[in-house]
């Protein structure tokens, strides 16, 4: 096990070192160059060259790329335009409220969807199963801001059931450890700030996991029929095996393989995607901090959001394979 970790780490490095080439590029692609993006259209040339001059622009290239890359494993992003503070501390401030949601949503989805997939196939043709499959097809079809407006409108607005903005109710004494509300009131024993955190997390979490709650479910569906089909399974069950065995060791074990390759595509995607959730819902995580960012050219911010979720990514794949080996044997082996 740990062979394998070490080897996908160092499979990790040609990724990341390949993204932060396409970033430094793209930087210096920009029209009018980086300095221009961000003075603006009326900089003056002696603006420009002021700048270029502080962020060591009129150095060459190779020079411009080793500081590049050496800003950004000491994390020094740089300072951001909007609020003059450096962008890892906004980044610290405002990620955990989006990684707290992501991780709310993807509970959702593979807690309703492994379940509901693998019960339709079981029950293929029977009404579960057509529910299952017509109810994947729409929370595929509805874009996520959609229906995060018809949460909002109808249990939060019309109804009251949950709360209609932001992550913890004004006015609640909670004390802040880590910055995910919910872990914070179970670790300083606020119990009543820690539900009242899950409260606000309801509503956005369940419009975000509404696309990987239909992928998951129609997958979980598939890998399950396609087992149910194998040999070995039904040796299994001429073997007389317990049905509960036939389920947990040779069905599911097998069919999650591809779930769980979704289930880490799908989370990081969730990072990225939570920007829409985020703004319907005034969540204060990062999704309004990245639409002033775009708005206003804050190139260092979009630099650090784009490594986050290339990170995100690359850590969230390193799980995926520990899972596949602990599931199947063989990939320990190859």
């Amino acid at each position: 096990m740990l062979r394998l970790v070490v080897r996908r780490l160092l499979q990790l490095i040609p990724t990341l070192l390949g993204l932060s080439v396409l970033l430094f590029v793209w930087l210096n692609q920009l029209p009018g160059g980086p300095a221009a993006a961000m003075l603006g259209e009326r900089a003056t040339a002696a603006d420009k060259a002021r700048i270029e001059e502080a962020l060591g622009l009129d150095q060459p290239v190779w020079v411009q790329y080793g500081r590049f890359l050496k800003r950004l494993f000491e994390l020094d992003l740089g300072t951001s335009t909007q609020t003059g503070q450096p962008v890892w501390d906004e980044f610290t401030r405002a990620f955990p409220a989006t990684v707290e949601l992501g991780i709310a949503a993807m509970l959702i989805a593979v807690a309703v969807g492994v379940p509901l997939g693998y019960f339709a196939a079981r029950r293929r043709g029977s009404w579960l199963d057509v529910t299952a499959v017509s109810g994947s097809l729409l929370g595929i079809c509805i874009p996520v801001f959609f229906l995060a407006f018809i949460l909002k409108a109808l249990f939060a607005v019309q109804l009251g059931w949950f709360p209609s903005f932001g992550r913890q109710t004004t006015g609640i004494n909670a004390t802040e450890v880590t910055g995910f509300y919910v872990l914070d009131g179970i670790l300083t024993g606020e119990f009543d700030a820690a539900w009242d955190a899950v409260m606000h997390l309801v509503l956005p979490a369940l419009a975000l996991s509404s696309i990987p709650l239909a992928i998951i479910t129609r997958m979980t569906r598939a890998s399950v029929l396609e087992v149910l089909s194998e040999d070995y399974v039904r040796t299994a069950e001429s073997k007389g095996l317990r049905p509960s065995v036939v389920r947990g060791r040779h069905v599911m074990r097998n069919a999650l393989l591809p779930v769980i390759t979704a289930v880490g595509l799908l989370t990081g995607g969730l990072l990225s995607g939570a920007v829409l959730t985020e703004s319907v819902f005034a969540f204060g995580g990062i999704g309004s901090f990245i639409k002033t960012a775009i708005d206003e050219r804050d190139y260092p911010v979009l630099v650090g959001f784009i490594m986050f979720i290339a990170a995100a990514y690359v850590v969230i794949n390193l799980l995926v394979d520990l899972a596949y080996s602990l599931i199947d044997p063989r990939v320990r082996v190859h």
